[in-house]
């Protein structure tokens, strides 16, 4: 398959600090920033700087440096948020939409992180 980038994408936008956010952590390889329509307590996207699609794409095509550090951002955004069940957080759920099944709305890969209460079902039954 191949993954087409779109330069021009809210949060290609956002890396060029074309438009502001709230940041939670920057590393070399990462930005993590809060939704601008949170759906929980806690809503923070993860993103990778690199130009990667989707989750898939980064698995295959990012450096082992960008895996690593993108890896640890995620942790670390869950920390800081106080979601982290091993350190005292109710827990939380991780989200990567992608593509048009997906409801992938940004072409752009990020992980959803949200928490602070009961989410309830991921996709009901039926």
């Amino acid at each position: 398959m191949s993954y087409e980038y779109d330069s021009q994408n809210i949060f290609a936008k956002i890396l060029r600090g074309e438009i502001p956010n709230k940041t939670v952590l920057e590393t070399e390889h990462s930005l993590a920033f809060e939704d601008i329509q949170p759906q929980a307590p806690v809503h923070v996207l993860v993103i990778p700087k690199g130009p990667y699609v989707s989750y898939d794409h980064f698995a295959l095509d990012a450096s082992d440096a960008e895996i690593v550090d993108f890896t640890r951002a995620v942790g670390e955004v869950c920390k800081i948020s106080g979601v982290q069940p091993s350190a005292g957080g109710n827990g939380f759920r991780a989200i990567a939409n992608t593509g048009e099944a997906g409801v992938q709305e940004v072409p752009h890969l990020h992980v959803h992180i949200l928490g602070g209460r009961v989410l309830g079902r991921m996709i009901s039954k039926g």
